[in-house]
């Protein structure tokens, strides 16, 4: 699997009709920039609302995973988000002018060969990938539904079912690679059985539904009540039951279609944790609502682990640049200069180092009886750290200035306190365009985040005097 991110190439377009509003739909896909993820546009709704792919957004997981952000609504997404996530993309906008993605077949053999046609094409910027270093597992009491997730050289999915039913017993299905996705699992269509089924008419549901694009179990005898339900819904003048137990004369594609279509299932929900997963997945009675809690307890623990990880760095070896050379690209002096090290640079980020003394000028005013670092000075302290970034892309650095221009989701997280070693990053969020830096800048001390925010600066050339 690449490291870099990737999108596809141009815009394709599919058109067909929800599964439950039966209202018409066309979706288009397009490319979207690095660092974009994946995302829904409402086109149908004024100022074309977007909703991020991520699992904090799920409200209801009845017959399909679907989303809401302050009021705008995605139904029964996990079908395409499969579609994405077994080809690899990592960015990518899905504009629809309905709430429901086009059911297709019921599968994502469309949406995969859609995308294909789209070109899939790899970016610049590196991917996050969560690696899983231990078991992570999830087990729903009242249904006995179980997600573990372990450790494992790529991603990989194995489902486990057993709907207690003569017609559909006990079934499993693996996938040892997403590159076997698209000939293994994409056909896989969706099921239901005849007592759902039922109720689904009854609610006035799969209105875009027919014999064509959903496998029926019958689970239960046919009233006469029940068959002239069925042709009324689906428009037939005669209805069947095969040997096999499934309604009319549709036939399987593989002998456990049920439990591929439950792995699609899985990857399409497991997509909303908006990281690559480096791992094992063993779903035992996988659904959408375990699939997206499992989705949710992910996510938390890739956040956790992301604001806590720690750059280590041995300083006692020589740093890259010390005080006197910082001094020679910075036009900071001291008791302003608030870094002391530049332990690592390149064109796209840089680490630097402060020793925090109780001998800081500040110290005398701010709280001089329980001393505590400014917050004000942690974000300077790593604006100059990001000064380097940005001088160091010009030939002269010691004939610029750097201007603040805008700072976003500041946040502190820990007390900085005399003793305290500060070590900050800063990456670039967008490549250095005229002078302007975009970085997302962290600060750690005691092995702990203490400060976070994303920073725009501009350097201008010294006036002559």
């Amino acid at each position: 699997m690449s490291t870099n991110q990737k999108t596809i190439k141009s815009e394709v377009s599919l058109s067909g009709v929800g599964l439950h509003t039966g209202n018409p739909v066309t979706m288009t896909f397009k490319p979207a920039s690095e660092n974009h993820g994946i995302s829904f546009v409402r086109v149908d709704l004024e100022g074309l609302p977007k909703i991020e792919a991520s699992a904090e957004y799920v409200v209801n997981t009845q017959r399909g995973t679907n989303l809401e952000k302050r009021g705008v609504k995605i139904n029964t997404s996990e079908h395409v988000l499969a579609a994405v996530t077994s080809l690899d993309i990592d960015n990518i906008i899905i504009e629809m002018n309905a709430a429901e993605p086009p059911i297709m077949d019921g599968s994502s053999i469309h949406f995969i060969e859609a995308l294909e046609k789209a070109e899939i094409v790899e970016q610049n910027k590196k991917r996050d990938e969560f690696i899983v270093k231990e078991i992570i597992s999830y087990k729903d009491d009242e249904t006995g539904s179980e997600i573990i997730l372990m450790p494992s050289d790529e991603y990989q999915i194995t489902t486990m079912v057993n709907f207690g039913t003569k017609v559909l017993g006990t079934q499993n299905a693996t996938l040892y690679s997403l590159k076997d996705f698209k000939n293994e699992i994409a056909a896989a269509r969706t099921f239901s059985f005849l007592h759902e089924l039922e109720t689904l008419l009854d609610h006035n549901l799969i209105k875009g539904g027919d014999l064509n694009n959903a496998i029926i179990y019958v689970d239960k005898e046919i009233s006469d009540e029940t068959m002239a339900k069925l042709k009324k819904a689906f428009k037939k003048e005669n209805i069947s039951i095969t040997p096999n137990g499934i309604l009319d004369n549709l036939t399987l594609r593989w002998p456990n279609e049920a439990a591929r279509h439950k792995l699609l299932d899985v990857i399409g929900d497991l997509t909303l944790v908006g990281t690559k997963i480096r791992g094992k997945v063993i779903a035992n009675k996988p659904g959408h609502k375990v699939n997206t809690v499992f989705a949710k307890k992910l996510q938390k623990i890739i956040k956790h682990e992301k604001r806590n990880n720690v750059p280590k760095f041995d300083l006692s070896k020589p740093p890259l640049m010390d005080v006197n050379k910082i001094m020679s690209i910075l036009p900071h002096r001291p008791p302003f200069l608030l870094i002391d090290r530049i332990l690592e640079l390149s064109d796209t980020h840089v680490v630097g180092m402060k020793n925090v003394t109780i001998n800081e000028p500040f110290f005398v005013g701010h709280f001089p009886e329980a001393p505590v670092m400014p917050g004000v000075l942690q974000i300077e302290a790593m604006a100059q750290c990001g000064g380097i970034l940005v001088l160091s892309s010009v030939p002269d650095p010691e004939n610029y200035l750097t201007y603040f221009m805008k700072m976003d989701n500041v946040r502190f997280k820990q007390k900085v306190l005399p003793g305290d070693t500060l070590i900050f990053k800063a990456e670039l969020i967008s490549p250095i365009r005229r002078g302007i830096c975009h970085m997302q800048a962290c600060g750690y001390a005691n092995n702990k985040l203490v400060v976070e925010a994303d920073l725009m600066a501009q350097i201008v050339k010294k006036d002559k005097k």
